[in-house]
């Protein structure tokens, strides 16, 4: 699954504790192992999912931020690319993912944008679909975590805006990406509920699942996005 954003397509051998940067002791990487390894049983358990989704969208040089509020349904598929669909509200819009392509439904501008998820993911055009790194990481084994990034342990007692309570880790990537690091914040479950993507620029998106519902029933039709008769479908 890969990672989307409005603006581009999107994770320390170090734990922060108090502002404070110390290395990472055999304690703190038993804890990050142990994480990771419920991350890894969480993710083969899950099936499906459906749940409301909040994205925040921060930008540090004119120091505001854009708050976009929708919800996603997920279906994994053996042996194939996992199937998403997230509905935006304000602005209204839509997004599927299926079979290695995107659909972008803007029905204000009666048109969609569609493109392969490959090549979406190498693009900054602001015309690219938004969505969330949450279920990239959901979807991410603990084998492809480990071949992809340094993991740190910021802290094992961090409370979301909706009180649930995490671990908070800081993802770096082993090879050269188009952000700086990525944030994980994740349930006693074993589910990444929380992520932020750090950019080069200091801007970050944050994605916030809540109301989850695992192992629903879910058809491969609730992924088709059905626009009306005269719709404009445009390559992206």
């Amino acid at each position: 699954m890969i990672r989307f954003f409005r603006s581009s397509i999107i994770a320390f051998a170090f734990v922060a504790f108090g502002g404070a940067i110390l290395a990472v002791d055999a304690s703190g990487q038993n804890k990050i192992r142990e994480i990771t390894n419920r991350m890894d049983a969480h993710n083969k358990a899950l099936s499906t999912m459906r749940a409301k989704v909040t994205m925040v969208k921060r930008n540090t040089q004119l120091g505001d931020s854009e708050t976009t509020v929708g919800t996603a349904i997920y279906a994994k598929r053996p042996g194939k690319d996992a199937l998403v669909r997230i509905d935006w509200q304000r602005p209204d819009e839509s997004l599927a993912v299926v079979d290695g392509k995107y659909f972008m439904y803007r029905p204000r501008l009666n048109i969609v944008l569609t493109g392969s998820v490959k090549d979406a993911g190498k693009s900054k055009s602001s015309d690219q679909p938004k969505g969330t790194s949450a279920l990239a990481f959901m979807n991410m084994s603990k084998a492809q975590l480990d071949a992809n990034y340094e993991v740190a342990l910021v802290t094992d007692n961090a409370t979301l805006s909706n009180g649930v309570r995490t671990f908070h880790l800081r993802l770096t990537p082993k090879t050269r990406t188009s952000y700086k690091d990525a944030e994980l914040w994740v349930d006693a479950d074993g589910m990444p509920v929380q992520t932020r993507i750090n950019e080069n620029n200091n801007d970050s998106t944050t994605v916030l699942l809540t109301d989850l519902q695992k192992n629903v029933e879910l058809r491969t039709s609730n992924f088709k996005i059905d626009w009306p008769k005269g719709t404009k479908v445009q390559k992206s």
